[in-house]
């Protein structure tokens, strides 16, 4: 498809004088496909036709969903150093680090409307079943590395279950129970062969094409700068110790305003902390 051109005339109060703006043609082309493609060391089985066209779609939502792509492109910068290390550590391929893209758009607070929340989405029962601590002043699901360890630790339990990343990956989205019941039901345990929720079903394919997208930006037209990306701001740990009445004096002490203090620590869920003495609280301190 072609965008006419458009010629606009601008005239000159002044000087009487015009000038003519030619716009050149915009065209909107299919994507591409790889002829090879794989999730977690898995190859995607493109010789069958419905998971081509899956993956199609899912390419062309991200490659044409141009603010949102433009955004999580400047994000990665910021946010994978965090979490590949940890994907590393507990033996996780590092593909599923766009498995947090998909589920959070790498934003710490995020939050969906069954109340799952953080960067990994984790609902509240996983994550006090996997040691989060969630109360009206604390919630570690909004703790970016604590959260990635229990992602993990989720992950590695699934795995253990289906023996199979794509189908891990899917186990993450419609919950272990869900897939597995389907697999029963179904006799068939290849998730490009099961017939599940749409949202389960296009998930794998989503990940997949942010993976192509934000290894090869350039190569789906997304031409960002080294310097327009956004950067890790430093910071240092430092552990609070006793009660904290007010975030916004200890911010002040920190010399950061409440607005900065609670952007590093989204975990902080108000605006005091009762200490308690069983647990050790380490907040992030930006160096700016």
């Amino acid at each position: 498809m072609n965008i006419a051109v458009v010629v606009v005339i601008l005239v000159s109060a002044q000087s009487g004088n015009t000038e003519v703006v030619v716009q050149k043609d915009v065209k909107f082309e299919p994507v591409e496909l790889p002829s090879q493609v794989s999730f977690a060391g898995e190859r995607m089985p493109l010789d069958r036709f419905y998971v081509k066209e899956a993956l199609d779609r899912e390419l062309l939502s991200n490659a044409y969903f141009h603010s949102q792509t433009i955004r999580y492109i400047k994000l990665v910068p910021r946010y994978f150093p965090i979490i590949e290390p940890i994907l590393k550590a507990h033996g996780i391929p590092d593909d599923f680090k766009y498995l947090a893209v998909a589920e959070s758009g790498l934003n710490p607070r995020a939050i969906s409307p069954a109340r799952a929340a953080g960067f990994w989405q984790l609902m509240e029962g996983t994550a006090t079943d996997y040691g989060l601590e969630i109360n009206s002043e604390v919630d570690e699901r909004y703790h970016i590395e604590k959260a990635t360890h229990v992602a993990c630790e989720y992950i590695k339990r699934a795995y253990k279950k289906f023996g199979n990343w794509t189908m891990v990956a899917a186990a993450y989205n419609r919950g272990m129970t869900g897939v597995n019941r389907q697999v029963v039901r179904q006799k068939e345990d290849d998730y490009y062969d099961l017939l599940i929720t749409t949202e389960t079903a296009r998930y794998v394919y989503r990940i997949v094409a942010l993976k192509l997208i934000l290894e090869n930006p350039e190569k789906y037209n997304f031409y960002i700068p080294e310097e327009e990306k956004y950067p890790i701001i430093p910071t240092k740990k430092v552990e609070i110790k006793g009660s904290v009445g007010n975030f916004a004096d200890y911010a002040k002490k920190q010399g950061l305003s409440y607005k900065v203090f609670k952007d590093f620590n989204p975990w902080l869920r108000e605006n005091e902390l009762t200490y308690s003495g069983r647990k050790r609280y380490w907040v992030e301190i930006p160096e700016l």
